[in-house]
Protein backbone atom coordinates (compact mmCIF):
# COMPACT_ATOMS: atom_id res chain seq x y z
CA UNK A 1 0.00 0.00 0.00
CA UNK A 2 1.39 3.58 -1.14
CA UNK A 3 2.56 5.76 2.06
CA UNK A 4 -0.02 8.51 0.08
CA UNK A 5 -2.78 6.20 0.79
CA UNK A 6 -2.00 5.64 4.45
CA UNK A 7 -1.42 9.55 4.66
CA UNK A 8 -5.26 9.99 3.40
CA UNK A 9 -6.73 7.63 5.74
CA UNK A 10 -5.07 9.82 8.50
CA UNK A 11 -6.21 13.09 6.99
CA UNK A 12 -9.84 11.18 6.81
CA UNK A 13 -9.49 10.13 10.57
CA UNK A 14 -12.23 11.37 12.70
CA UNK A 15 -9.79 13.27 15.85
CA UNK A 16 -11.97 12.22 18.55
CA UNK A 17 -11.18 10.98 22.27
CA UNK A 18 -11.75 7.55 23.07
CA UNK A 19 -15.03 8.19 25.26
CA UNK A 20 -16.57 9.72 21.58
CA UNK A 21 -15.38 6.72 20.02
CA UNK A 22 -18.07 4.54 21.23
CA UNK A 23 -20.60 7.25 20.48
CA UNK A 24 -20.53 7.82 16.99
CA UNK A 25 -22.41 5.75 14.93
CA UNK A 26 -20.57 3.55 11.76
CA UNK A 27 -22.30 1.74 9.42
CA UNK A 28 -20.28 -0.30 7.41
CA UNK A 29 -22.27 -2.17 5.04
CA UNK A 30 -25.09 -0.12 2.42
CA UNK A 31 -25.66 -0.17 -1.28
CA UNK A 32 -26.42 2.52 -3.79
CA UNK A 33 -27.87 2.02 -7.23
CA UNK A 34 -24.26 1.46 -8.36
CA UNK A 35 -25.13 -2.33 -7.73
CA UNK A 36 -28.36 -3.35 -6.16
CA UNK A 37 -29.46 -0.46 -3.80
CA UNK A 38 -32.47 1.65 -4.46
CA UNK A 39 -30.61 5.39 -3.66
CA UNK A 40 -28.11 7.35 -5.59
CA UNK A 41 -25.19 7.76 -3.32
CA UNK A 42 -25.63 11.38 -2.41
CA UNK A 43 -29.70 10.39 -1.03
CA UNK A 44 -27.95 7.06 0.87
CA UNK A 45 -25.78 9.78 2.35
CA UNK A 46 -28.86 11.71 3.53
CA UNK A 47 -31.17 9.18 4.89
CA UNK A 48 -27.98 8.12 6.53
CA UNK A 49 -27.43 11.05 8.05
CA UNK A 50 -31.33 11.75 9.05
CA UNK A 51 -30.96 8.55 11.02
CA UNK A 52 -27.34 9.34 13.03
CA UNK A 53 -24.41 7.82 11.05
CA UNK A 54 -21.46 9.89 11.19
CA UNK A 55 -19.48 7.19 9.27
CA UNK A 56 -20.94 5.56 6.83
CA UNK A 57 -18.89 2.82 3.98
CA UNK A 58 -20.66 2.04 0.86
CA UNK A 59 -20.09 -1.60 -0.19
CA UNK A 60 -21.59 -1.96 -3.59
CA UNK A 61 -21.57 -5.20 -5.25
CA UNK A 62 -18.08 -5.56 -7.38
CA UNK A 63 -18.11 -2.17 -8.15
CA UNK A 64 -16.32 1.19 -6.57
CA UNK A 65 -18.30 3.79 -8.92
CA UNK A 66 -20.11 5.33 -6.53
CA UNK A 67 -16.95 6.50 -3.75
CA UNK A 68 -15.59 9.58 -5.72
CA UNK A 69 -19.24 10.89 -6.01
CA UNK A 70 -20.10 10.07 -2.51
CA UNK A 71 -16.70 11.15 -0.51
CA UNK A 72 -17.50 14.14 -2.31
CA UNK A 73 -21.21 14.76 -1.44
CA UNK A 74 -19.79 13.15 2.21
CA UNK A 75 -17.30 16.37 2.84
CA UNK A 76 -20.34 18.93 2.58
CA UNK A 77 -22.82 16.41 4.53
CA UNK A 78 -20.75 16.07 7.13
CA UNK A 79 -20.68 12.11 6.56
CA UNK A 80 -17.34 10.60 6.64
CA UNK A 81 -17.30 8.03 3.49
CA UNK A 82 -14.89 4.80 4.00
CA UNK A 83 -14.55 3.05 0.12
CA UNK A 84 -15.78 -0.07 0.16
CA UNK A 85 -17.02 -3.15 -2.41
CA UNK A 86 -18.73 -6.27 -1.51
CA UNK A 87 -16.83 -9.51 -3.35
CA UNK A 88 -19.19 -12.90 -3.95
CA UNK A 89 -17.00 -15.69 -3.07
CA UNK A 90 -17.34 -19.62 -2.15
CA UNK A 91 -16.46 -22.60 -0.43
CA UNK A 92 -17.39 -26.19 -0.02
CA UNK A 93 -20.12 -25.13 -2.33
CA UNK A 94 -21.51 -22.52 0.03
CA UNK A 95 -21.58 -19.01 -0.95
CA UNK A 96 -19.79 -16.43 0.79
CA UNK A 97 -19.75 -12.93 0.86
CA UNK A 98 -16.32 -10.80 1.47
CA UNK A 99 -16.86 -6.96 2.46
CA UNK A 100 -13.32 -5.16 1.85
CA UNK A 101 -12.70 -1.61 3.29
CA UNK A 102 -10.31 0.92 2.26
CA UNK A 103 -9.81 -0.37 -0.97
CA UNK A 104 -7.59 2.18 -2.43
CA UNK A 105 -9.38 4.57 -4.76
CA UNK A 106 -8.19 3.88 -8.67
CA UNK A 107 -6.69 1.03 -7.71
CA UNK A 108 -6.23 -0.67 -11.05
CA UNK A 109 -5.42 -3.81 -9.84
CA UNK A 110 -9.11 -4.21 -8.28
CA UNK A 111 -10.66 -2.67 -10.62
CA UNK A 112 -9.09 -5.32 -13.01
CA UNK A 113 -10.99 -7.82 -10.96
CA UNK A 114 -14.12 -6.05 -10.69
CA UNK A 115 -14.47 -5.24 -14.04
CA UNK A 116 -14.16 -9.31 -15.07
CA UNK A 117 -16.88 -9.80 -12.24
CA UNK A 118 -19.20 -6.93 -13.83
CA UNK A 119 -19.03 -8.69 -17.06
CA UNK A 120 -19.64 -12.15 -15.63
CA UNK A 121 -22.93 -10.72 -14.12
CA UNK A 122 -23.97 -9.47 -17.70
CA UNK A 123 -23.11 -13.20 -18.98
CA UNK A 124 -25.15 -14.62 -15.97
CA UNK A 125 -28.28 -12.63 -16.16
CA UNK A 126 -28.48 -13.47 -19.62
CA UNK A 127 -28.79 -16.87 -18.74
CA UNK A 128 -31.48 -16.26 -16.41
CA UNK A 129 -33.47 -14.51 -19.37
CA UNK A 130 -33.16 -17.14 -21.53
CA UNK A 131 -33.97 -19.73 -18.70
CA UNK A 132 -37.04 -17.34 -18.05
CA UNK A 133 -38.44 -17.51 -21.67
CA UNK A 134 -37.86 -21.44 -21.77
CA UNK A 135 -40.51 -20.92 -19.05
CA UNK A 136 -42.95 -19.04 -21.35
CA UNK A 137 -41.83 -15.40 -19.68
CA UNK A 138 -41.29 -13.29 -22.32
CA UNK A 139 -38.89 -10.83 -20.50
CA UNK A 140 -35.88 -8.92 -22.45
CA UNK A 141 -32.55 -8.56 -21.75
CA UNK A 142 -33.23 -4.80 -22.53
CA UNK A 143 -35.69 -4.70 -19.86
CA UNK A 144 -33.25 -6.06 -17.04
CA UNK A 145 -30.46 -3.56 -18.09
CA UNK A 146 -32.66 -0.15 -18.18
CA UNK A 147 -33.25 -0.90 -14.47
CA UNK A 148 -29.82 -1.76 -14.18
CA UNK A 149 -28.32 1.55 -15.94
CA UNK A 150 -24.80 1.67 -15.45
CA UNK A 151 -24.52 -0.32 -12.31
CA UNK A 152 -23.47 -4.28 -11.80
CA UNK A 153 -26.67 -6.14 -13.00
CA UNK A 154 -27.79 -8.74 -10.27
CA UNK A 155 -31.15 -10.37 -9.80
CA UNK A 156 -32.72 -7.74 -8.09
CA UNK A 157 -32.66 -5.96 -10.85
CA UNK A 158 -34.22 -8.88 -13.30
CA UNK A 159 -37.18 -8.89 -10.15
CA UNK A 160 -38.08 -5.52 -10.29
CA UNK A 161 -38.33 -6.25 -14.47
CA UNK A 162 -40.19 -9.26 -13.70
CA UNK A 163 -42.91 -7.26 -11.46
CA UNK A 164 -42.68 -3.89 -13.81
CA UNK A 165 -43.77 -6.64 -16.78
CA UNK A 166 -46.67 -7.51 -15.21
CA UNK A 167 -44.79 -11.52 -14.68
CA UNK A 168 -44.82 -11.45 -11.13
CA UNK A 169 -47.52 -10.04 -8.44
CA UNK A 170 -44.25 -8.81 -6.15
CA UNK A 171 -40.88 -8.20 -6.34
CA UNK A 172 -40.36 -11.14 -3.91
CA UNK A 173 -42.12 -13.38 -5.86
CA UNK A 174 -39.90 -13.15 -8.41
CA UNK A 175 -36.75 -14.62 -6.62
CA UNK A 176 -39.84 -17.40 -4.63
CA UNK A 177 -40.79 -18.91 -7.76
CA UNK A 178 -38.45 -17.88 -10.75
CA UNK A 179 -34.55 -16.67 -9.72
CA UNK A 180 -34.32 -17.74 -5.99
CA UNK A 181 -31.55 -20.18 -4.81
CA UNK A 182 -33.01 -23.56 -6.43
CA UNK A 183 -35.90 -22.27 -8.45
CA UNK A 184 -35.79 -22.76 -12.09
CA UNK A 185 -34.25 -20.02 -13.30
CA UNK A 186 -31.42 -19.91 -11.04
CA UNK A 187 -28.04 -19.37 -12.33
CA UNK A 188 -24.94 -19.66 -10.28
CA UNK A 189 -22.27 -16.20 -10.09
CA UNK A 190 -18.60 -16.60 -11.18
CA UNK A 191 -16.60 -16.72 -7.57
CA UNK A 192 -13.00 -16.93 -6.69
CA UNK A 193 -11.92 -18.78 -3.86
CA UNK A 194 -11.90 -17.03 -0.57
CA UNK A 195 -8.18 -16.78 -0.23
CA UNK A 196 -7.67 -14.75 -3.50
CA UNK A 197 -10.73 -12.54 -2.65
CA UNK A 198 -8.54 -11.85 0.54
CA UNK A 199 -5.53 -11.19 -1.93
CA UNK A 200 -7.19 -8.94 -4.31
CA UNK A 201 -8.62 -6.66 -1.06
CA UNK A 202 -5.34 -6.70 0.58
CA UNK A 203 -3.24 -5.52 -2.24
CA UNK A 204 -4.97 -2.66 -3.22
CA UNK A 205 -4.63 -1.33 0.14
CA UNK A 206 -7.53 -2.61 1.78
CA UNK A 207 -9.30 -5.14 4.63
CA UNK A 208 -10.96 -8.19 4.01
CA UNK A 209 -14.35 -9.19 6.01
CA UNK A 210 -16.59 -12.24 6.19
CA UNK A 211 -20.41 -10.46 5.51
CA UNK A 212 -22.98 -11.57 7.43
CA UNK A 213 -21.61 -14.84 7.84
CA UNK A 214 -24.87 -16.04 10.07
CA UNK A 215 -23.97 -19.85 11.39
CA UNK A 216 -21.14 -21.23 9.61
CA UNK A 217 -19.90 -24.69 10.23
CA UNK A 218 -16.44 -24.66 12.13
CA UNK A 219 -14.50 -26.29 9.66
CA UNK A 220 -15.64 -23.60 6.79
CA UNK A 221 -15.41 -20.70 9.47
CA UNK A 222 -11.68 -21.97 10.48
CA UNK A 223 -10.49 -22.66 6.78
CA UNK A 224 -11.30 -18.62 6.15
CA UNK A 225 -9.26 -17.24 9.47
CA UNK A 226 -6.38 -19.81 8.10
CA UNK A 227 -6.91 -18.37 4.43
CA UNK A 228 -5.96 -14.51 6.29
CA UNK A 229 -9.54 -12.44 6.14
CA UNK A 230 -8.55 -9.69 8.62
CA UNK A 231 -12.61 -9.73 10.24
CA UNK A 232 -15.87 -10.51 10.43
CA UNK A 233 -19.13 -8.84 10.29
CA UNK A 234 -20.77 -9.40 13.49
CA UNK A 235 -23.40 -6.78 13.32
CA UNK A 236 -25.89 -7.12 10.69
CA UNK A 237 -29.86 -7.58 10.72
CA UNK A 238 -29.77 -11.08 9.79
CA UNK A 239 -27.93 -11.82 12.86
CA UNK A 240 -29.69 -12.56 16.01
CA UNK A 241 -28.16 -11.71 19.82
CA UNK A 242 -26.86 -15.06 20.38
CA UNK A 243 -25.14 -15.03 16.59
CA UNK A 244 -23.59 -11.65 17.64
CA UNK A 245 -22.16 -12.95 20.75
CA UNK A 246 -20.56 -16.15 19.15
CA UNK A 247 -18.41 -14.05 16.44
CA UNK A 248 -17.37 -11.29 18.97
CA UNK A 249 -15.66 -13.77 21.03
CA UNK A 250 -14.41 -15.24 17.36
CA UNK A 251 -13.13 -11.69 16.82
CA UNK A 252 -11.48 -11.79 20.19
CA UNK A 253 -10.12 -15.30 19.87
CA UNK A 254 -8.55 -15.09 16.67
CA UNK A 255 -7.14 -11.37 17.12
CA UNK A 256 -9.78 -10.39 14.34
CA UNK A 257 -11.19 -7.02 13.50
CA UNK A 258 -15.37 -6.51 13.83
CA UNK A 259 -17.17 -4.82 11.28
CA UNK A 260 -21.42 -4.27 11.58
CA UNK A 261 -24.12 -2.63 9.25
CA UNK A 262 -27.61 -2.07 8.03
CA UNK A 263 -26.47 -3.93 4.89
CA UNK A 264 -28.99 -1.01 3.50
CA UNK A 265 -30.75 -1.36 -0.18
CA UNK A 266 -33.67 0.68 0.17
CA UNK A 267 -36.29 0.17 -2.48
CA UNK A 268 -38.46 -3.01 -2.45
CA UNK A 269 -36.43 -4.04 -0.02
CA UNK A 270 -38.22 -1.99 2.54
CA UNK A 271 -35.15 -2.17 5.13
CA UNK A 272 -35.31 1.77 5.45
CA UNK A 273 -35.78 0.82 9.27
CA UNK A 274 -32.36 -1.12 9.21
CA UNK A 275 -30.37 2.45 8.69
CA UNK A 276 -29.45 3.53 11.78
CA UNK A 277 -30.82 0.32 14.01
CA UNK A 278 -27.71 -2.08 13.04
CA UNK A 279 -24.08 -0.77 13.29
CA UNK A 280 -20.77 -0.58 15.49
CA UNK A 281 -18.99 2.75 16.83
CA UNK A 282 -15.57 4.44 15.82
CA UNK A 283 -13.67 2.59 17.75
CA UNK A 284 -13.76 -0.84 14.62
CA UNK A 285 -12.99 1.58 12.83
CA UNK A 286 -10.00 3.26 14.52
CA UNK A 287 -8.93 -0.75 14.85
CA UNK A 288 -8.57 -1.03 11.04
CA UNK A 289 -6.82 2.03 10.69
CA UNK A 290 -4.50 1.10 13.38
CA UNK A 291 -3.92 -2.29 11.10
CA UNK A 292 -3.68 -0.64 8.00
CA UNK A 293 -1.20 1.37 9.67
CA UNK A 294 0.95 -1.61 11.19
CA UNK A 295 0.76 -3.25 7.62
CA UNK A 296 2.32 -0.40 6.21
CA UNK A 297 4.93 -0.34 8.08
Amino acid sequence: MGQNFVYWIMKNSKKCSADLTDKIKVDLHSHTNYSDGFNSPKELIDKAKEKGIEVLSITDHDNLAAINEATEYGKRAGVEIIPGVEISSDIMDREIHILGYFVEPGNSEIERYLTFFREERLKRAERIVKKLNLLGISLKLDDVLKIARNSAVGRPHIAQALLEGGFTNSYFEAFNKYIGNDCPAYEKKVHVSPGSAFKIINDSGGLSFIAHPGILPENILKDLIDAGVDGIEVIHPSHTSQIVKFYKGIVSEYFLLEAGGSDYHGGKREDDNNLGKYFVYLSAVEAMRQRLMRNSA
